[in-house]
């Protein structure tokens, strides 16, 4: 992928970008490509990137909202290169109208998304977070904990990531496992412990609530009192797809109510975080980290970038957003 001409422009987004590996970096300038990487080094307002994009001809995105304001800026914009799976901050119906191309990485997050999952529930069964704060506070304290084996377990959409996790709980002993998604996809109960069915049954038996559906109009604020409420008053709770789905004040209301013996919560509404969930020392918040490991980001980073060379160089592209995803924004499904 080497030679293109003339010099085009991009703007990079996200941030960290090329920490792990360089390779996204030599892949723009090995094909003459400038490049700036986001000089706020931080998550960007609407309004910092419609200041920013004005003669950008591709962006290499983040979760940044990218809008029609933002698109009406970019008067050169021809591409945005998602670095991940999500697509709710760009407005694709827009990108469409202006002829913009879309493409995104779903695959490269899955991995690491799945396996932090997993690793959550895991410290929440056995309290882990609980008892290394005590040891810090010099207490000692051993906390009775359950084993996955023993518990049930819901999965709100079963895609890549909640697919994948599907796949790992496969290796604790086979707990009883009850899934729901907006498609059924059989092949994924060929178990005898895993079992379709609606998202109310979920919150209602499952001991562990795992979120792994996009943010739409339909879900958005898909959790809320009501839910949180018909779940056990010892069930866990746990986000890592996006802010949105769970509401934020409700499960603080609830939790601060003793309901719930615990919630991870991995994205939020507004990110960086800074809301009342911090006071609940049950509740596990990450800074929406679900796909750093080295490996996953690496990829996701290389295949945007590589897309961005393709596009550039007329060739063909492997990463297109399809058309359901504009559906799903169209009709807000």
């Amino acid at each position: 992928m080497t030679g293109i001409y003339p010099m085009y422009k991009i703007l990079i987004t996200t941030v960290p970008f090329s920490n792990t590996n360089r390779l996204p970096l030599d892949l723009l300038e090995q094909n003459n490509i400038e490049y700036l990487i986001n000089p706020f080094n931080k998550k960007l307002t609407e309004t910092e990137l419609a200041d920013l994009v004005t003669d950008f001809d591709v962006i290499i995105a983040g979760t940044e909202l990218i809008t029609k304001k933002v698109m009406d800026s970019a008067i050169n914009l021809k591409m945005i290169s998602r670095v991940g799976i999500g697509l709710d901050s760009v407005d694709l119906i827009e990108a469409q109208k202006k002829g913009i191309i879309v493409s995104y990485t779903p695959d490269a997050p899955a991995p690491a998304v799945s396996e932090l999952t997993i690793g959550l529930m895991l410290t929440l069964l056995r309290s882990v977070q609980l008892s290394n704060m005590e040891m810090h506070n010099g207490k000692w304290h051993r906390f009775f904990g359950r084993r996955l084996s023993e518990v049930t377990i819901g999965i709100i959409g079963v895609g890549r990531i909640g697919g994948g996790i599907l796949k790992h709980l496969q290796g604790f002993g086979s707990p009883k496992i009850l899934i729901n998604d907006t498609i059924k996809n059989y092949d994924l109960n060929q178990t005898s412990n895993v079992r379709w069915v609606d998202k109310d049954t979920i919150y209602q038996q499952a001991d562990i609530v795992t979120i792994h559906t996009p943010l739409t109009v339909q879900t958005k604020d898909m959790i809320k009192k009501e839910q949180l409420l018909s779940m056990k008053k010892d069930a866990i709770i746990i986000n890592t797809a996006r802010g949105g789905i769970i509401n934020e004040q409700d499960l603080y209301d609830v939790m601060k109510t003793g309901h719930l013996s615990g919630a991870a919560i991995d994205v939020f509404d507004v990110e960086p975080y800074n809301g009342k969930l911090r006071e609940i020392q049950r509740c596990i918040l990450t800074a929406h980290m679900g796909s750093m490991s080295i490996d996953c980001r690496t990829r996701m980073e290389i295949e945007a970038t590589e897309e961005v060379v393709r596009f550039l160089n007329n060739q063909p592209l492997e990463g297109v957003v399809p058309e359901g995803e504009y559906m799903v924004q169209r009709e807000g499904l």
